[in-house]
Parts: C-alpha cells; structure tokens; sequence
C-alpha cells in the first residue's frame, strides 16, 4: 500500500511523482522563451494602454496614424479629409515656420515631426488643452487651430531647436520662452522696431517650467518681459549669433550664469 502523504512509495521510484514529468509538462528552453516572450507582450501591451490614456500627446506623437491623422509629407501630419487647398496651406504654414528657426539659427539641428489639427476635437482627442501649440518631448509638436500659423509654428519648433543645441546644457525657462518670442518674431510681445521692448522684464522672471506656467498663465505680459530681456542680451552679443555661441558653450559645459552673466535667481528658502 502507498503512503501518499509520506511519499515512501514515491523513494523507490515506483510512484509518477517523483520521477521525471511527462514529455508534455517539461519546461524546455523553448517553452521558457515562449512563455517569457508571450508575458512580454501582455506588458508592452498594457504599458502602451496605459500611456494611450494617461499621456495621449506622447502616444500619438510616437503614432500619429493610430490617431487618425493622415501624413501630408515626411514629419507633417493633419487630420484628414482636408480639401486640397487646405492641405497645401498647412504644408506652407509649417515649411515657413521651419525657415524661420533655419534662417534664426543658420541650420537646423532638430527635425520634430508637426501634427496639425483645424477643429478642437482633433485637437482634444490627441491631447491637445487650451494653448495654441506645444512641443512635446522635444522630439514633436502639436498645433491646434489657433496655432496652424507660423509665428506659433516657429514658436514651438525653436523650443525644439534650443533642445537640440543645448545637449545636456540648462537654460532658464524665461530664455526658453523669450527665444521663442524672438525667434518666432510675435508682435503680440516685441515691437516692429527700436528697443522692440513692450514690458519692461521684472528683476527675477520664472526659472522653471513649472513657475513659468503658473506666472505666465496669470500674466501674459510675462511672454514680453522676457522677450525684452532676451532680445536686449542678444543685441548686445551680435543678434542670432550670440544665441549659437551660447549653446556651443553650455553644450560644452558651461553654465548660463557664466556665459551670459545673467545669475540665477536663489532658490525659495524652506520654512
């Protein structure tokens, strides 16, 4: 008789048991990989649902077409059905927006893709909010239908461009924003001519991203003051040019304080 609690029977070999498992249950190096390539998938799937639904600006960045936009040439996307005029003047709105950034920086060094939407739904459904345009990941922009233009276009493009240039150099974000400015020439912040100041830029304007979303979305003079700021620095130092051998040097190391002599601003004191 077996003890089947004990496993005495299983000792001398004659129970199943203890021996080796049926052909059909051994784990071989293949069944391993098949399993391990078959919960991979199981993640790569729920890690791309979850980014779908959390960040869908990342998603349809990485995959315009999965968000229905139909590509209008390399790098330039748009929703579709547009009527072919329609078509031709974003594709002009985009390559005068790329001049732009070019011309400003004798080159470029980034190539983002440009997804354009011409309703708010699109706008919406590819993570789009209130702003006119916004650079995502510095690797892609997203313009809504009050961004299609090419003053918001080379707006976002330089941000991207400034990415590229800069390496792992640092800038504060009022720079960031009053380059874009310059670079974009907005007259809703800079004059056509003279100082081309239209807000004279406060003592410490917002440094991080996170500041200057919160001051500038109170203030929008805050977009001006910096532009003053920026375009005043860059006219001292020889206009655009000043603007690549700053990012030639903090590219190779340096600090912005150092460069421009411009020191930032002390660091909030903790209770």
């Amino acid at each position: 008789m077996i003890d089947r609690e004990s496993g005495t029977a299983g000792e001398s070999g004659t129970a199943g048991e203890s021996g080796p498992p049926p052909e059909g249950r051994r784990l071989t190096p293949r069944r391993v990989a098949v399993v391990l390539l078959a919960v991979l998938a199981v993640l790569l799937a729920a890690a791309v649902a979850v980014t779908a639904l959390a960040f869908p600006s990342v998603a349809a960045t990485t995959c315009p077409g999965c968000y229905g936009l139909e590509r209008l040439r390399p790098g330039l996307y748009a929703e579709p059905g547009l009527p072919p005029e329609r078509r031709r003047q974003v594709i002009e709105v985009v390559e005068r927006a790329e001049r732009r950034v070019s011309d400003f920086y004798g080159g470029r060094e980034s190539s983002p893709d440009v997804l354009v939407c011409l309703t708010q739904d699109c706008y919406r459904r590819i993570g789009g909010g209130e702003e006119r345009g916004v650079a995502v990941l510095n690797r892609a922009v997203m313009l809504s239908p009050g961004g299609a233009n090419p003053v918001i276009a080379s707006h976002e493009l330089s941000h991207v461009e400034l990415r590229a240039r800069l390496g792992g150099g640092e800038v504060p974000q009022w720079f960031n924003e009053g380059l874009a400015v310059l670079v974009s020439d907005d007259p809703r912040y800079l004059s056509r001519s003279g100082d081309r100041c239209l807000a004279e830029p406060r003592p410490e304007l917002p440094a991080t991203l996170e500041d200057w979303l919160s001051t500038a979305s109170a203030d929008r003079r805050t977009y001006a003051e910096a532009a003053c700021r920026v375009s005043r620095w860059a006219g001292v130092g020889g206009g655009p040019q000043a603007v690549r051998n700053l990012t030639g040097r903090l590219s190779a190391g340096e600090s912005f304080a150092e460069v421009t002599g411009i020191a930032a601003p002390a660091p909030p004191s903790r209770p």
